[in-house]
């Protein structure tokens, strides 16, 4: 078993700026970094600053972040932060949803989809029990529709467990589908997929290390593709806490993350 790209996902630090993000990454040693991209606050000298932080690093840009669907129109700020991600070098622009219109999700996704279409990125729809793309199953019925060259499905670990989704749920889909996947840990069980705002506070403040929890981890990688590369999101408050150095931080996590990666490459 290879071991796969292993990226700081941009919600380890979210008080950092994209530059502080990628010194973050380089410290800790990861291989790839994702970076939070805010249209209306990013300028050309931001671009240059990260794209040289990116190459003196070595670096990867696995994904950038985040593209949030609304009601009503289209948001041209979309297409903006899309030709960002593609100047950094991303592979991937993150895409999730909060208008309960599904036919209007799947008609912007796809204009997301055909303005990045010849840019070297795919657009990744994650779904959780918090949006209006709550489950795998919706998420899928959306790309089905979608139909698109460049699309992509995101697997996030804790968004699969509290959605009630499995590992059998990856295994029914197109392996094309699968660009990238997101990992974290968490107690087996959490709030109730009903509760919203308990399902967003956990996974924006009470995520775990992989191997502090007792989510299905390992059946989760087992049926994702083999090497697909990792985001680690670990987004926890008790980490903000503990860590407030940001590479110290991502040290934290880069160490636990690859402790668990490397007993299941024993295991297999």
């Amino acid at each position: 078993m290879l071991s796969p790209v292993l990226s700081l996902a941009s919600g380890v630090v979210p008080e950092a700026t994209p530059l502080q993000t990628v010194q973050a990454a380089a410290a800790a040693g990861f291989d790839a970094v994702g970076l939070w991209i805010e249209p209306a606050k990013w300028t050309a000298q931001t671009t240059r600053e990260v794209r040289q932080a990116v190459s003196d690093s070595g670096l990867q840009v696995l994904d950038a972040e985040v593209i949030w669907l609304k009601p009503g129109a289209a948001n041209p700020e979309h297409l903006r932060a899309i030709d960002i991600a593609a100047e950094l070098g991303a592979a991937n622009v993150l895409v999730v949803s909060s208008d309960p219109d599904a036919k209007a999700t799947a008609e912007k996704f796809v204009q997301l989809c055909e303005h990045a279409r010849s840019m070297p990125l795919r657009v990744a729809l994650e779904f959780g029990a918090f949006t209006d793309v709550p489950t795998i199953d919706a998420a899928a019925a959306i790309l089905r529709q979608a139909a698109q060259p460049n699309q992509a499905l995101l697997v996030d670990a804790l968004h699969l467990q509290r959605s009630g989704g499995s590992a059998a749920d990856i295994r029914r889909l197109p392996v094309e589908w699968f660009s990238y996947a997101q990992l974290c840990d968490a107690p087996l069980s959490g709030p109730s997929a009903s509760d919203r705002a308990a399902i967003r506070d956990e996974a924006v403040d009470h995520r775990m290390c992989p191997g502090d929890g007792k989510l299905p981890l390992a059946e989760l990688l087992s049926a994702l593709p083999k090497g697909l590369p990792l985001s680690v999101e670990v987004r926890s408050r008790q980490l903000r806490e503990e860590y407030p150095d940001f590479a110290e931080r991502a040290r934290a996590v880069e160490r636990l993350s690859r402790h668990w990666l490397a007993r299941q490459e024993q295991a297999a």
